[in-house]
């Protein structure tokens, strides 16, 4: 057995080696690993239960139920078209290198410089936004048994930093432990969510609703859209669970056999996580409390209150509170060890200011990218800098992280849909007749929870319910452009892709295959 692994690494890394790049990291992750650890970074009670007030605004319980399951099929085409280009270029580069493998000789460079900042600024700010959300929800569990308590700013900042040195000393001082840690995440969402399922359907002190309620209520009043528009503003939670399905490829040079493991990992991971989520919401939707209540929580974070409510004490509601808390600090360190994997090979191939210090690897911390984790972790740091001046600026930065990370996703594969995908024909994960359908399919969910996420979730809008996360992505790219001009046109040639195994250069199969 271990003979046949043997070989199975050394075949991924000549294959690492035709795709340009030495192996550096030790391959560590099986299909159980990556599978779980995909769905560490899902997360999807913690990604449904602390944004659920925007599901309230949008319109509740049928938003909840039925905007879940509708954007769990979108995701499930963004996934099989992610899964189908990484098993012909399964690289930590991601993105960006299929980008460039795949656009046009006159503009992979550019296109490629174009992704991998939008990869770089979305996976930093959605972990900015999970480890920031997780402080939230230690606010709401303290809001449990001190309802009048307020967090001022700096108190959630000082909570957010602790969040994070918890994360940062998991990704540094225990990376060999990961692979098991995100084991343990799995059996604890999918334990938590057999619990919530039999304690609110026991307990429900709030009181049953009644089916037509639990699958058919909807009340778009709080929110001042029109019903049907209001019931988009609903699927924001569920696309911010999703948001961050691609990232594991950032874990490529870490999995054995990745052209197999890590399609199969991106594939089966949204089934896996809208049967959870169904599950899930079920008993939340039927034993849901006062919505008005819900809402007019002075923290904006219902969590706390809708399970003491619906449990009908402080103890059984913190110990629900508990298991979605758990579940976000097990996100947060898969994450952010999926980040700075990213950081790190955006700086590999000099994409990077300082580079040359960001693409180490540890000699003294074996597989950790020491250097390019502080760098990520640093820049959460000095973002999440920006809630003490302003919520609504801050909340503009996570609606950014999905709006780029789906940008960089759908990229790659709208090249590749132009491309009339005759590069990814003999990929070892072919989509076959049915590419183009679900490639489509992919690119205008994309197109659409990008104007999704600009959109201010009340009106009429103000100061503070404004959503600047359009405004923040203009500027990013300008930045991006600006740079390129200074820097990048100068300086990234893009990844070091063989001219020999290029598509572009030549018509015959990958070299992978």
């Amino acid at each position: 057995m271990a003979t046949e692994q043997l070989d199975v690494d050394l075949a991924a890394r000549d294959d690492l080696q035709k795709l340009g790049y030495t192996q550096e990291m030790s391959r560590s992750r099986g299909l159980p690993h990556i599978l779980f650890m995909t769905l560490a970074i899902m997360a999807v009670p913690y990604g449904l239960a602390a944004p659920i007030a925007t599901s309230l605004v949008g319109g509740g319980p049928a938003v909840m139920v039925w905007g879940w399951i509708l954007v769990s099929a979108f995701t499930q085409a963004l996934a099989l078209s992610l899964a189908e280009i990484c098993s012909k270029y399964p690289t930590s580069a991601g993105a960006y290198y299929w980008c460039f493998r795949l656009a046009s000789p006159r503009y992979k460079v550019l296109l490629s410089w174009v992704n991998g900042w939008l990869t770089m600024v979305g996976v930093w700010t959605i972990a900015l936004s999970v480890t920031f959300g997780t402080a939230q929800l230690i606010v709401a569990g303290v809001g449990i048994y001190y309802p009048d308590w307020v967090a001022t700013p700096w108190q959630t900042y000082v909570i957010f930093l602790g969040v994070t040195a918890v994360t940062l000393v998991f990704c540094l001082f225990f990376n060999k432990y990961l692979p098991t840690i995100d084991i343990i995440c799995a059996c604890w969402t999918a334990l938590g969510i057999i619990v919530t399922l039999v304690c609110l359907s026991v307990k429900a002190a709030a009181g049953r609703r009644s089916i037509s309620f639990a699958l058919g209520g909807f009340d778009a009043s709080a929110s001042g859209w029109t019903p049907g528009w209001s019931f988009f503003i609903g699927l924001l939670p569920p696309a911010y669970t999703y948001s961050a399905i691609g990232m594991i490829a950032s874990m490529a040079e870490e999995v054995h056999n990745p052209s197999e493991v890590l399609p199969r990992a991106m594939a089966w991971s949204v089934p896996i996580g809208a049967i959870w989520g169904v599950v899930f919401l079920l008993p939340i939707v039927f034993t849901l409390p006062d919505v008005a209540t819900l809402l007019s929580v002075p923290s904006g974070q219902p969590i706390g209150v809708m399970f003491t409510l619906a449990m009908g004490s402080k103890g059984g509601g913190f110990g629900l509170w508990f298991i979605v808390f758990g579940i976000g600090l097990f996100c947060a360190i898969s994450i952010s060890c999926a980040a700075s994997r990213a950081t790190w090979a955006f700086a590999r191939d000099k994409a990077i200011p300082f580079h040359v210090h960001f693409a180490k690897i540890s000699s003294h911390i074996s597989d950790v990218p020491v250097n390019a984790l502080f760098l990520s972790t640093g820049i959460q740091v000095l973002l999440g800098l920006i809630y003490l001046g302003s919520s609504t600026a801050f909340n503009a930065f996570v609606g950014v992280a999905v709006m780029c990370l789906g940008a960089s996703y759908a990229m790659p594969v709208a090249i590749s849909l132009a491309n009339g995908r005759k590069d990814v024909r003999d990929a070892p994960f072919s989509l076959g007749k049915a590419g183009h359908v679900v490639n489509g399919i992919a690119v205008l969910w994309i197109m659409f929870a990008m104007v999704l996420f600009s959109m201010p979730a009340v009106i009429p809008v103000t100061r503070v319910t404004m959503n600047y996360a359009s405004v923040v992505f203009v500027g990013f790219a300008a930045i991006c452009a600006v740079w390129y001009m200074i820097n990048g046109r100068h300086h990234y040639s893009g990844p070091p892709v063989p001219r020999d195994t290029s598509p572009q250069s030549t018509p015959a199969p990958s070299k992978l295959d």
